[in-house]
């Protein structure tokens, strides 16, 4: 498998997993008190991150449809 497939595979994920996080760092920052402004900013960076991430997905040709392990 080439460079560009695995990233194929691998950019979905990663991008979902950001997802998963800034959704956390969000929950979070309602009980996190003086930090926050921070948890929200780092939300919105994970969100940046991964639109970024998406025009890379993009750019290789979207993700590999029938990959299988």
């Amino acid at each position: 498998m080439e460079n560009s497939e695995k990233l194929r595979v691998l950019l979905p994920h990663w991008i979902e997993h950001n997802g998963e996080h800034a959704s956390e760092f969000r929950e979070w920052a309602t009980r996190a008190g003086a930090a926050q402004d921070m948890l929200v900013q780092a939300a919105q960076l994970m969100e940046q991150a991964n639109a970024q991430l998406e025009m890379a997905l993009d750019q290789l040709g979207g993700p590999l449809e029938h990959y299988h392990r």
